[in-house]
């Protein structure tokens, strides 16, 4: 072996990286600056990277977030101008030299927020349907959405594509009851789904609130758990001394055996969601349809008909 060969054997990892030099020299921001910018190929290969001219592009109206932390933008903008973006966003094309983020909202925010005329991307044909499913399933899945946002999220699914609860809870990869309970949080006063959403009571807290029939006591219910820090727990032992003490009017949910969530789910896409079903541990009970018009008992004799029920 020469000595050219061995010149380098028998010194410490820091000293071969001080003959490196500064180790932050090597880190280079992503640019992206070899690759096609949008519109000067006769057809985009769009299994690769594009770079897209900022004004080209604009929000996803699907966008289940309806709030971004502007201090995780402002770090989030700092690395990108340190790195560059790493991973490109993901849009589709809506008209000629007009694209519509499908994915990475919150990059795209950032990369203009510094001042970033073109974006790496990559170009995916996409229905609104498959909008609105993409972007709901990639923040579930990347983005902490408070439960008030995935509630939201899935009754658009429900009502704009036309889900049922079942077909929703396959897209979204989440048991039935799972999906029927986010879902019920609507039913929440606004001012309960207000504390839920910025995080001053659980989603255990309000699953207990649920099965308090009055919207009143449901608000001041709320404010106890605000105020006086209580458990889920505490928060059920305070309910059930209301109902020993007075009339009930209050009772502490039960889950309900998954078929019953398949007959919720079915029944109420027709009714916005508007029913209600009570079981007894013996099987018995009763099943309530509120509903806002004499057009949506029609569109579910329809549905009945058509499918020869």
């Amino acid at each position: 072996m020469s000595n050219r060969e061995t010149k380098g054997l028998g010194k410490g990892l820091s000293a071969l990286l001080r003959e490196a030099g500064d180790i932050s020299d090597l880190r280079r921001p992503v640019g992206y600056v070899n690759k096609e910018v949008v519109g000067t190929k006769a057809q985009p290969d769009t299994s690769d990277v594009l770079r897209i001219p900022v004004d080209m592009i604009e929000p996803n109206p699907f966008q289940p977030r309806q709030s971004f932390d502007q201090e995780a933008l402002d770090e989030l903008a700092s690395s990108i101008q340190t790195f560059g973006l790493v991973q490109p966003v993901t849009v589709r094309k809506i008209a000629e030299r007009k694209y519509q983020i499908i994915s990475g909202e919150r990059r795209f925010r950032a990369c203009r927020q510094i001042g970033m005329d073109m974006i790496p991307a990559y170009i995916r044909d996409a229905t609104d349907q498959g909008m609105l499913e993409m972007a709901i399933v990639e923040n579930i899945q990347r983005e902490n959405l408070d439960p008030i946002e995935v509630a939201m999220s899935y009754q658009r699914l429900i009502e704009e594509c036309d889900l049922t609860q079942e077909q929703l809870s396959s897209r979204v990869g989440r048991k039935r009851a799972s999906v029927a309970n986010y879902l019920r949080l609507l039913k929440l006063p606004a001012k309960v789904q207000h504390d839920l959403k910025v995080g001053l009571v659980s989603v255990g807290h309000a699953k207990v609130l649920l099965g308090v029939e009055d919207e009143a006591l449901q608000e001041s219910l709320c404010e106890s758990v605000v105020r006086d820090g209580l458990s889920v727990r505490q928060l059920e032992d305070r309910i059930n001394r209301l109902s020993a003490a007075r009339k009930p009017v209050v009772k502490v949910p039960q889950d309900l055996p998954e078929d019953y969530y398949k007959v919720l789910g079915h029944i109420g896409k027709y009714f916005e969601n508007n029913i209600s079903l009570k079981r007894s541990p013996s099987g018995k009970g009763t099943m309530t349809i509120r509903f806002d018009s004499d057009e949506e008992i029609s569109r579910f004799l329809k549905a009945l008909e058509e499918a020869k029920i």
